[in-house]
């Protein structure tokens, strides 16, 4: 049984699909404004969406738009009054799986929706084991990250994307292109830290056979291949001082020169670039061109890292053990008060990407409904305060210190890794900052 919803303004019409669909031991949910439909995603998890193209409110597309700004993929079938391929070919290219045209035909119908929720099992699950590092959650930060992203997808605007290890960066890079008006053309992208200096020009921008030991043939580089996309650079920072003098001159100019060739070759790509670090401390220490950084941020998106999203850590943790559960044939349902203490105070270095690593394990290790602190990590125990657990006594100076960490990380961050402006924030010196980092841990 799949929970569908319908977005059709004609009830006759709607009433009619809802008993047809029912029969066929579906739940219906119907609405027949988008406005409507737009809270109910919001609150409420669906297999599929049938929707008009044409309502009361607007038209269909919005909702496509809207659910994939949430980062929801929920397959959504188009439905039309008249046989428009334009129409039927925008809201496949918006993300819609498929379309049928009015009138209905029953056994049509029920194949676009049997097709429709194979897809979703075929496809979908990949894209979240790939991309569940980076999902939407409630808080305020969220609401603000996912209109950002919608904000500037759609222009040809250059992006860096910040964040922690862990916060989905190449998922938000991925969300950018399939929000843009180049979601048909490819999206590459390039680790730009596993690059050898040797060897990252060629991979950019290719060589021609000869130009240098081992060039046996002639290779097309990155930019060619993503010509009409986008090119994604992750760890930007890592590429070389000479590499970055070539990567300015192919985005002023839009042409590349493979490595060997005299031949210029023009390209037309969209730059999303991502980092760990704040580029502009690599452009104080001489290790960043500064002219380039400013070419390649025209917009920056800065990614929460986890213990920064507050009430979405709960949230989070619910979502991984669902995916968990399905992948580990398991049937984890709660977690026991110790073991929730753990994974709510613990400071997430990894981000997201730990947490779903932490999640699996746990279910894993949980034959029964309920998950208990022995199916968590050692390593998490040992850096967990033990006395924010339930029933423990309480320790001032560990509380204190646990205190010092988190005000020392905070104030970090608001400096943005500036340790000299941090240390006068914190009214000390650097000597005392760096030892104290030390101390806790803090990178």
């Amino acid at each position: 049984m799949a929970r569908i919803l319908i977005l059709e303004d004609d009830t006759t019409f709607a009433q009619l699909l809802e008993g047809f669909l029912t029969k066929n031991g579906h739940e219906i949910t119907l609405v027949t404004h988008i406005k409507q439909s737009f809270k109910l995603i919001e609150n409420q998890e669906f297999d599929l969406l049938l929707i008009d193209y044409r309502l009361p409110d607007g038209i269909g597309f919005e909702l496509i738009t809207h659910t994939r700004n949430l980062g929801i993929f929920t397959p959504i079938i188009i439905m039309t009054s008249f046989n428009d391929v334009r129409t039927a070919v925008k809201s496949m290219q918006m993300g819609a799986f498929d379309y049928i045209t009015k009138p209905v035909n029953p056994d049509e119908l029920l194949m676009v929706i049997k097709n429709s929720l194979a897809k979703k099992d075929s496809q979908d699950i990949k894209a979240e084991d790939t991309d569940s590092d980076f999902i939407k959650g409630k808080s305020a930060i969220a609401d603000r990250l996912y209109e950002h992203i919608a904000l500037v997808a759609p222009t040809d605007m250059s992006v860096i994307i910040q964040g922690e290890s862990g916060t989905g960066k190449e998922f938000a890079a991925r969300t950018l292109h399939q929000q843009s008006k180049r979601s048909g053309k490819p999206f590459v992208a390039i680790d730009c830290g596993a690059l050898s200096k040797d060897l990252a020009a060629s991979e950019l921008f290719g060589h021609v056979k000869g130009a240098f030991t081992g060039a046996l043939n002639d290779k097309k580089g990155q930019f060619e291949a993503a010509n009409g996309g986008t090119l994604f650079l992750d760890e930007v920072g890592n590429l070389s001082y000479e590499v970055q003098i070539k990567l300015l001159r192919a985005l002023q100019e839009r042409v590349i020169q493979p490595l060997g060739s005299t031949k210029q070759i023009a390209v037309d790509v969209r730059i999303i670039t991502a980092t760990n670090d704040d580029l502009l401390n690599s452009i104080s220490e001489g290790e960043f061109r500064e002219d380039l950084y400013h070419r390649l941020n025209e917009f920056k998106i800065q990614l929460p890292a986890l213990r920064d999203r507050g009430r979405d850590l709960e949230l989070f943790i619910n979502h991984f053990i669902g995916l968990s559960n399905r992948d580990l044939n398991r049937n984890v349902k709660s977690i026991s008060p110790e073991a929730k203490a753990v994974l709510l105070n613990y400071d997430w270095p990894g981000n997201l990407r730990e947490l779903s690593n932490v999640i699996k394990r746990m279910v894993l290790l949980t034959p029964g409904d309920v998950a208990q602190l022995s199916a968590l990590p050692d390593e998490m125990m040992i850096s967990v305060n033990q006395q924010t657990l339930p029933g423990s006594s309480s320790d001032l100076k560990a509380v204190n210190e646990q205190n010092e960490k988190a005000i020392i990380s905070e104030t970090l961050i608001k400096a943005k890794y500036n340790k000299s402006k941090a240390a006068k924030m914190l009214n000390i010196d650097r000597k005392t900052l760096y030892a104290k980092m030390e101390r806790y841990g803090i990178e």
